[in-house]
């Protein structure tokens, strides 16, 4: 319901270009698999892939069908896996192709626990510890594609679009102010620095503005595994 308008204004504005739709479900391995080798087999070349979806503060501990905590799974390993899945694509795209990966300045939250990111199997979990691993995820990933694809020519970014107003990402927290009250002593506690003040509130055209310049500015080359907000690279907590 929500794609198909999408489709339709992507032909109304061009109808040279092909649109299509794979869905995929991010903390499923074999739904990842199944939606990369669809992908695979409609392009030849990937110029930018941009790693969006993904879940915050999720209320209690869950784990996919193989045992990882949802968020981790949801918004890191499933984009980490796409993404090689496609490589060959991207690849072959050649110089300039983009890998960018969405963060969020809610990684303050906490640090990526390489060697515990169960939290304990769920005994020391908390929603904001959880997003907070998954989002300082994604911007180690982006430094090390950067590090890693620097002789082929290719980058890549993390990017914090902003708190963006009509998306459905925080819908299952009960309690938003109070959900808030706590990342800020959840951040303190894992982290022992202030988690900082929340962005003004931005509209879905803002919020996609900065993945928009990392995917498509040609001058920011040579900054690739950068952190960016408000269409600007900025500094990544620790």
């Amino acid at each position: 319901a929500k794609v198909a308008p999408v489709i339709a204004k992507v032909r109304d504005l061009n109808p040279s270009i092909k649109a299509d739709f794979i869905p995929i479900q991010l903390d499923d391995f074999d739904s990842v698999r199944k939606a990369a080798a669809q992908v695979n087999s409609l392009v030849t070349k990937l110029h930018v892939v941009i790693n969006n979806a993904g879940v915050m503060a999720v209320t209690n501990y869950t784990t996919n069908k193989n045992n990882i905590e949802s968020q981790f799974v949801t918004n890191h390993l499933g984009h980490f896996l796409l993404t090689a899945l496609l490589f060959s694509k991207t690849e072959a795209a050649g110089q300039g192709a983009r890998i960018i990966n969405l963060s969020s300045h809610g990684h303050r939250a906490g640090p990526f626990r390489g060697d515990d990111y169960n939290f304990n199997a769920g005994a020391d979990y908390n929603p904001w510890s959880g997003y907070g691993q998954a989002k300082t995820a994604n911007i180690l990933f982006s430094r090390q594609l950067a590090t890693r694809l620097a002789n082929r020519g290719i980058q890549s970014f993390a990017v914090h679009p902003g708190t963006i107003h009509g998306t459905t990402i925080g819908t299952h927290i009960p309690d938003l102010a109070e959900s808030f009250a706590d990342l800020y002593a959840v951040a303190l506690r894992n982290t022992g620095e202030e988690f900082g003040e929340m962005d003004p509130p931005k509209s879905k055209q803002q919020g996609a503005a900065t993945t928009l310049v990392t995917a498509l500015d040609p001058s920011i080359a040579d900054r690739t595994g950068t952190y960016w907000k408000d269409c600007h690279e900025t500094e990544a907590a620790g």
